[in-house]
């Protein structure tokens, strides 16, 4: 291949083409085919492109560029969570939160999500197979030490941001788990009624979040002998702190005592809470009413059972 030179007699203008050598095999002869590349400039000496020619394009052919990294990810679960993330604006929350942090708290929430029987130690693994906020490797102990850099400000600041963008539109559910345990080393894990019917000692953990969202937006880790009906006040004394001031709450009746429905009606609570069958007051009341559950117009058919309401004084 080479460059040729060809100047036309009539106009001056020296037209200049890219000569490329080959073999006529029906004519046993070498021969040459020519591509115009543009027009030779007479004052400058350089090639002027035409036709779309480029100088570079011609002079230089740009050659396979080799595969330096070879890489296989699965997209579909961790776009989703990206996705849920956004709408529900925890996303948003947490970099708020936790700015230089909030990614690699997503990542390693994703993982826990979709490798819920798995230790962070496989961590490094599943990171190589999947596309996750963070983009990098999170060995153990730097999950470890992400975990103890969370303080309790930051994560009721979390908590309050949540909690603020559904305060009004639903529902909260309280409630406690026992969570069994052999350490003999943490201060919390104590002996106490197991829920699982389980012997060992427990810890428990007490959880706050919505009835159709389902997302949390308060948690506490509890002694193990701390029981249900012991833990309303200092919820009512959290709501305080965080400013929650129109939330309904909803609680099972292992939170029922006439001190904590005292202690409601004086925060001026909404709230719905189960009551024991054995308390006089709910006997003589289910007793007046008994004929009255009975009728058609009091079934509630998206629960399957019959209910009314009945104004006490209390």
């Amino acid at each position: 291949m080479g460059i040729v030179y060809q100047k036309n007699k009539k106009t001056g203008i020296t037209y200049v083409y890219n000569n490329q050598a080959y073999w006529d095999k029906e004519k046993q002869q070498s021969r040459a085919k020519r591509t115009l590349i543009g027009k030779l400039d007479p004052s400058t000496g350089e090639i002027v492109p035409t036709r779309s020619y480029r100088k570079d394009s011609i002079l230089k052919k740009p050659g396979p560029v080799p595969i330096t990294k070879i890489r296989r990810d699965f997209y579909g679960a961790c776009y989703l969570l990206d996705q849920v993330g956004k709408i529900t604006e925890v996303e948003a929350d947490l970099k708020a939160c936790f700015p230089d942090r909030y990614r690699m708290i997503l990542s390693i929430a994703y993982y826990l999500i979709l490798e819920e029987n798995n230790s962070l130690s496989r961590f490094p693994h599943w990171q190589r197979l999947h596309a996750h906020p963070y983009g990098e490797d999170i060995p153990s102990q730097r999950s470890s030490e992400l975990f103890q850099s969370i303080s309790e400000e930051e994560r009721m600041m979390f908590f309050k941001k949540q909690g603020r963008r559904r305060i009004e539109k639903e529902y909260w559910a309280f409630d406690i788990t026992s969570i069994s345990s052999y350490s003999e080393t943490l201060r919390q894990v104590k002996k106490g009624k197991n829920k699982e019917y389980d012997r060992l000692p427990q810890i428990n953990l007490a959880l706050l979040f919505g009835e159709q969202s389902g997302l949390p937006f308060y948690y506490r880790k509890l002694p193990g002998n701390i029981t249900d009906v012991k833990t309303v006040k200092q919820l009512m004394a959290e709501f305080n702190v965080m400013g929650y001031k129109k939330v309904s709450v909803l609680l099972d009746r292992g939170f029922y005592s006439r001190e904590n429905i005292n202690l409601l009606f004086k925060n001026h609570q909404k709230f719905i809470i189960g009551v024991k069958l054995n308390l006089n007051y709910v006997k003589e009341t289910l007793e007046e009413e008994r004929e009255n559950l009975q009728l058609w117009s009091n079934l509630q058919p998206q629960f399957g059972v019959y209910g009314l309401c009945r104004t006490i004084q209390w």
